[in-house]
């Protein structure tokens, strides 16, 4: 019965703040850490004690897999240099520069203990950026880039803290550590990308959507359990296994199924989110007298914290700036390949008039091409710029997991009690400090938002291609058809180009015509979403057009269907 209140009391409170945080334009997490940090001194409020394991093994998998599946696999892709460059090697600078200066200010830590503790503080949280950032319209790339960094930089920092907690038990060399590295990468992206693909076609045999669904909660813990057991990365394996389904389900799940799963998976997220941002900040009261009850002083914890903070502030700036560079220079490459790309158009061109010429082999080349072109106005017209590198650098909040992951150092690490407070104090600080004024950077900086003439040019322009494929798919059928059902699946059909239908055709709810228009009506659905399937793979359009296409392909197909079981 406690647990019971205990859990009604913490979704009721988490529900109350965030609907507090909305009326204030404030982003939950911060609400939530501040809260929880005034109820841990109220006496009547328990210690809050969660075994870190809890949080990195039951809590993690499940958050990284609900924001992976939700990226678009071509966002990834394209910006994988910059979530790469933030998530590995920043992780690894940040660990390195933090953990020399612990080693400074604590001479008798030790280097291993002192990287371990830099690498725990090293992993951002984006979940408050972007919470900020879809609020005050930042561009999608800018988003694409703060999310990926978020999904990976867990997996790097939770490597390099494995092997430094492993140095202090035994000697360890650079050279273990890459291994050790790229062993994690190379089993934990396997291990996704199989489980991703299997799990996909497995749940496509499922016609309930209460099966499919119950599937799909425990999939993040079928990735992590196997690459953990083999010494790899779990939470990558997570990440791939997300990006794989995500990528995979309009191809092989039902519409229905898809829908449901993710507003049951923004539930859990939510709930797991707030929670973890919760007792985060109920830990404090604890952790100082964890702090006390070792005999080590607290104010000197709090000061290294703030110094360490400030490092990693500090290096985050300074890292972004030549990143952004990198990117300007990518940027200015793309247009020297515009002749070229417009060679092998011209090539292309001249090669569609041969009659000798394999049909499908020019299918792959000339997606190909135009996935290329794609690429290239992708990197002309989405820049992040100067503005978007000031966003990208004041956005390095730490979160719950830099407090869970300190939580796992060993018993007899020196100084671990205060090292915890170090590290919680780190995640608060640039929690609430970045947190907070991050509205204000973004006004001052007047970062430019997504072009939205040519994202309602793009929607339109997809929208034909699948009008245009329904209405071939009708074209095999037209003969042997009701003319009235046929001109009302053909009216409902030519989404973006509707044309005023003069026939009178009754409803097909209460029509005996019924079963045929469903028939005809899933017909064309299905020919949309293979052009829709075609047209994601040139990459020829943004995730943003994609994912409204797909969104209004989906209510359609699950409103058919819905018809169809309908005695």
């Amino acid at each position: 019965m406690e647990l019971t209140l205990i859990a009604v009391v913490v979704v009721a409170s988490i529900v109350a703040v965030a609907a507090f945080s909305q009326r204030l334009g404030l982003a939950a997490p911060l609400s939530l850490v501040v809260v929880g940090i005034g109820l841990s001194f109220v006496p009547a409020v328990p210690d809050v004690e969660i075994e870190p394991e809890w949080i990195l093994a039951g809590v993690l998998p499940p958050l990284l897999y609900s924001a992976a599946v939700t990226m678009p696999a071509q966002d990834f892709r394209r910006n994988f240099k910059a979530i790469s460059g933030l998530a590995v090697l920043l992780v690894v600078v940040t660990t390195v520069g933090a953990g020399a200066l612990f080693q400074l200010l604590i001479p008798d830590l030790g280097w291993a203990t002192a990287l371990a503790l830099g690498a725990v503080v090293s992993p951002t949280d984006a979940v408050a950026a972007t919470s900020v950032g879809r609020k005050l319209g930042l561009p999608s790339r800018l988003l694409t880039v703060l999310e990926g960094e978020g999904l990976v930089n867990d997996a790097s920092a939770l490597v390099l803290l494995r092997s430094a907690i492993a140095a202090t038990a035994g000697a360890v060399s650079l050279w273990h550590v890459a291994g050790d590295f790229v062993y994690s990468v190379v089993i934990a992206t396997v291990i996704g990308a199989v489980i991703g693909l299997v799990n996909v076609r497995v749940r496509g045999w499922f016609n309930d959507t209460v099966l499919n669904t119950a599937v799909s909660f425990v999939l993040p813990f079928v990735a992590f359990i196997p690459a953990e057991e083999l010494g790899a990365s779990g939470v990558l394996a997570v990440v791939v296994t997300g990006l794989v389904t995500g990528h995979q389900s309009p191809k092989y799940l039902r519409a229905e199924n898809r829908i449901t799963e993710e507003m049951n998976w923004r539930t859990i997220a939510f709930l797991l989110e707030s929670a973890i941002f919760l007792v985060m900040g109920l830990s404090l009261e604890h952790l100082l007298d964890e702090v006390q009850d070792a005999g080590l002083p607290s104010g000197q914890g709090l000061l290294i914290g703030l110094a360490a903070t400030a490092l990693v502030i500090a290096v985050r700036m300074l890292f972004v700036v030549p990143l952004v560079a990198m990117l300007e220079r990518d940027e200015r490459r793309a247009a020297e390949h515009l002749p070229r790309l417009a060679m092998w158009r011209e090539r292309l061109s001249l090669l569609d008039e041969r009659e000798d010429v394999n049909p499908h082999r020019m299918a792959r080349i000339t997606r190909r091409v135009d996935r290329a072109g794609a690429d290239i106005d992708f990197l002309l017209n989405e820049t992040l710029g100067w503005r978007g590198g000031v966003v990208l650098a004041w956005s390095g909040m730490r979160g719950a997991i830099t407090l869970a992951a300190a939580q796992t150092l060993p018993d007899d690490t020196p100084y671990r009690a205060e090292l915890i407070l170090i590290a919680f104090v780190v995640a608060v600080t640039t929690l609430l400090l970045q947190g907070l004024t991050l509205p204000m950077v973004i006004r001052w900086v007047k970062v430019p938002g997504d072009d939205q003439n040519r994202l309602r040019t793009e929607y339109a322009n997809l929208l034909s291609e699948l009008a245009d494929s329904a209405e071939q798919s009708l074209a095999t059928v037209s003969d042997a058809t009701d003319p009235e059902v046929l001109e009302r699946v053909r009216a409902d059909s030519l989404i973006g180009r509707r044309e005023a239908s003069g026939a009178s055709a009754p409803s097909p709810d209460h029509d005996i015509r019924r079963e045929e228009y469903l028939r005809l009506r899933l017909l064309t659905i299905s020919a949309e979403r293979d052009t829709f399937l075609d047209a994601r793979a040139r990459g020829v359009y943004s995730s943003q057009t994609l994912n409204a296409a797909q969104r209004r392909l989906d209510l359609e197909e699950t409103r058919l269907q819905s018809m169809s079981e309908r005695p």
